[in-house]
């Protein structure tokens, strides 16, 4: 994101910013940004490589210096996702103007119907394949991975001013709330938290989330668990990752119809945001990449502000997809009676679970724990298999939701238009590969 472009944009923009800057750079002689060739998803893919292929053979000790910076990354990335949160979204709901209201519930709305639906797609292939596909398989000894997990040499506790959910009620209720009066000192105040918050994304949470997904899959690769849950579960992990194909491709398909774009483009416009998630499993650790992207692909600055970190948190439908697969799987190996009926009961309570679920590691799964016991009669041998199998492979669902997401913005930029005062153009965002 360029330092033009990181700004809060003014009540009355320049109609032709870029240009402009970009003569004026010439004019005093300033040398031209440089592209990186080296960019962010080339960057996470070698991490994820090198993750794997030297956790088989990385020293303990040396292991643990990466934990050790994971364990700090990640108090610093809690601390500063509620503040990525009001500094994003409720600026970007004062430059809607009037009717922001009425999109922020028609966002929830949205979001809310396409993770039932997820949940409802899963449930089908689950009972048309997978009892064909798991007859005469058994549950071996499964542990949390979480308890096999690298310790850290020290760990940095950096509690958040306020939690996710109050960051969003509070950014809900002053973004709504500058809709209502006059421009003034509070809403420049806000686009200034707006502009530090992205100048912090940019100089620190970008450029070390590479490190980060290094350590998360040299973690993975020496604890063992993610190879036993795959082993365990081969042919259902590969039916997942076969309908998170599936559901990306039929949410791009609406998506690109919705604002006049090639649907394949913008999926491919979000593989960043993609390979983020599958590195950090967090859908609020990779807001930020998953906000450029979705600028990127043609979605105004101002409901990609507010849409993008609302649905990092209400919508989780590749959780959803996951958790229903796993949850059909497990009851047909441990012999648990399946009802249909109890099983969409299920995946309509789950979509209102993930409303709650927090934006971090594992997060869907410990908030799914109570609606499994409670409505399916899993037992605690069935929530430890349940939350092994999802933890190990926690990084595909998070991805599938990211993406989801920028898909989610575009289809509410479509009704958007004509129901806010704010400014809807699309500006052009340099790429986040640029970074």
């Amino acid at each position: 994101m360029s330092d033009h472009e990181s700004a809060a944009p003014s009540s009355a923009p320049s109609p032709t910013p870029a240009p402009a800057a970009a003569a004026s750079g010439s004019a005093a002689g300033a040398p031209a940004r440089r592209r990186s060739r080296f960019g962010l998803l080339p960057r996470i893919g070698l991490a994820i490589v090198l993750g794997i292929g030297l956790g088989l053979v990385m020293p303990e000790a040396l292991a643990r210096v990466f934990t050790t910076f994971n364990a700090v990354f990640s108090q610093f990335l809690g601390f500063l996702i509620p503040l990525i949160i009001v500094g994003l979204v409720a600026p970007a709901i004062a430059e809607l103007g009037r009717g922001a209201g009425r999109l922020l519930a028609l966002t929830a709305g949205v979001a809310y119907v396409s993770t039932i639906l997820c949940g409802l797609f899963a449930l089908g292939v689950s009972w048309l394949v997978l009892p064909r596909l798991l007859a005469g398989r058994s549950v071996g000894a499964l542990e949390n991975p979480e308890d096999s997990a690298i310790a850290p040499y020290f760990e940095i506790e950096i509690p958040p001013v306020f939690g996710v959910m109050t960051a969003l009620v509070l950014a809900f209720c002053l973004g709504v709330g500058m809709t209502l009066v006059q421009r003034g000192a509070l809403q420049e105040s806000f686009e200034q938290l707006r502009t530090i918050v992205v100048r912090t994304i940019e100089a620190i949470i970008i450029p070390l989330l590479p490190i980060y997904i290094f350590g998360m899959f040299v973690s993975l690769a020496m604890n063992g668990q993610i190879w036993t849950v795959i082993g365990t579960f081969a042919a259902v992990v590969l039916i997942v990752f076969a309908m998170t194909v599936i559901v990306l491709v039929a949410q791009y398909c609406v998506a690109g119809w919705a604002i006049r774009r090639n649907p394949l483009k913008m999926l491919w416009g979000m593989a960043p945001a993609y390979m983020t998630a599958l590195g950090t499993s967090s859908s609020a650790a990779t807001i930020p990449v998953t906000l450029e992207c979705t600028r990127r692909n043609g979605v105004p600055d101002a409901v990609a502000s507010f849409a993008v970190p609302l649905c990092a948190t209400i919508h989780l439908a590749g959780s959803t997809l996951k958790i229903t697969t796993f949850a059909y799987a497990v009851m047909l190996i441990s012999g648990m009676e399946v009802s249909i009926l109890a099983m969409i009961g299920f995946v309509f309570m789950l979509g209102i679970v993930m409303i709650a679920a927090p934006g971090v590691p594992g997060g869907a799964i410990m908030a799914a724990v109570g609606v499994l016991s409670s409505m399916l009669g899993f037992g605690e041998a069935a929530v430890g298999i349940m939350i092994a199998s999802y933890i190990a492979i926690d990084s595909f669902g998070t991805a599938t939701n990211v993406t989801g997401d920028g898909a989610i913005a575009a289809v509410v930029s479509r009704f958007a238009r004509g129901h806010v005062s704010g400014d809807l153009t699309a500006r052009h965002v340099e790429s986040i590969d640029a970074v």
